[in-house]
């Protein structure tokens, strides 16, 4: 960037110099913008403007920061790839869909999580619950509650979108505004180089060859409402796998209910 200024001076002297003779007729000038189009345009960023501290770019590096200082809410991530095993036609998946309540009051938290796909090694599919209450914390596999496996089910209470979802850094605002999960919403913009991407290891080979991507943050409460991610990759590993993949990434997050304190219980057969 410290070399713009001086190839547009150079750019510009050069467009003097080499046009003399034009600008003397009418045809010769630029076309210039309605004065009233100007003040409406102005008008409408200025009412779209997100609210003072969210105005410059934002770093997100985890799109479930701040929750825990809010009373309750609840939220929905999603893990989906679609592909094959990288130099093969031999198709590979992932799907992990997981929804999280959080109790500020009782600290209590609630985890259910659906998975399944060759990648997260479950091809069948699995569905598992993990809630915990204070200290206590509880873990149900299918319809049976797991007795001796504290340590499991605190782990598994205290999965996070971040760990999954991951976020965005240098997210620019777009002064687009809207009701996003019932929260007044600002949209910010990111590129591929700002993507933090936890699930995805890179190498060398690895390419993001497109991207389709959007961030909505409420400012009232500092939090990420919907984060969305879709990436075509190759030659990247996905979470623990070790072998390369090409295809489809989709992550997504939308957090619900903010304010809306839920009832955790300990959950039905412990």
């Amino acid at each position: 960037m410290r070399y713009a200024f001086p190839l547009l001076l150079l750019t510009l002297i050069g467009l003097i110099t080499g046009c003399r003779g034009r600008g003397l007729t009418p045809e010769d000038l630029p076309t210039l913008v309605p004065p009233a189009e100007v003040v409406s345009t102005s008008i409408a960023l200025t009412e779209n403007a997100p609210p003072p501290g969210y105005r410059d770019a934002l770093t997100v590096e985890r799109v479930d920061r701040n929750l825990r200082e809010l009373e309750g809410w609840r939220y929905e991530m999603l893990l989906e790839f679609d592909g094959v095993f990288a130099q093969t036609s031999r198709p590979t998946t992932a799907f992990a869909r997981a929804t999280v309540w959080y109790n500020q009051i009782g600290d209590a938290r609630r985890v259910v999580v659906e998975s399944s796909g060759e990648l997260l090694q479950r091809p069948e599919g699995e569905v598992f619950e993990a809630v915990r209450l204070g200290p206590d914390a509880f873990l149900v596999r299918g319809s049976n509650c797991l007795g001796n496996a504290e340590d499991d089910a605190r782990a598994a209470s205290a999965i996070t979108a971040g760990d999954l979802v991951g976020g965005a850094r240098n997210a620019l605002p777009t002064s687009q505004k809207e009701i996003i999960n019932g929260e007044e919403s600002w949209r910010y913009d990111f590129g591929q180089g700002d993507l933090i991407l936890p699930a995805v290891r890179f190498a060398d080979d690895t390419r993001i060859t497109s991207m389709n991507s959007e961030m909505w943050v409420a400012p009232e409460y500092d939090a990420v409402v919907r984060y969305w991610v879709l990436l075509s990759i190759e030659n990247a590993r996905l979470l623990s796998n070790d072998l390369p993949v090409t295809g489809q990434l989709l992550l997504q997050y939308d957090l619900y209910d903010i304010g809306n304190v839920p009832n955790i219980t300990v959950p039905f057969g412990c």
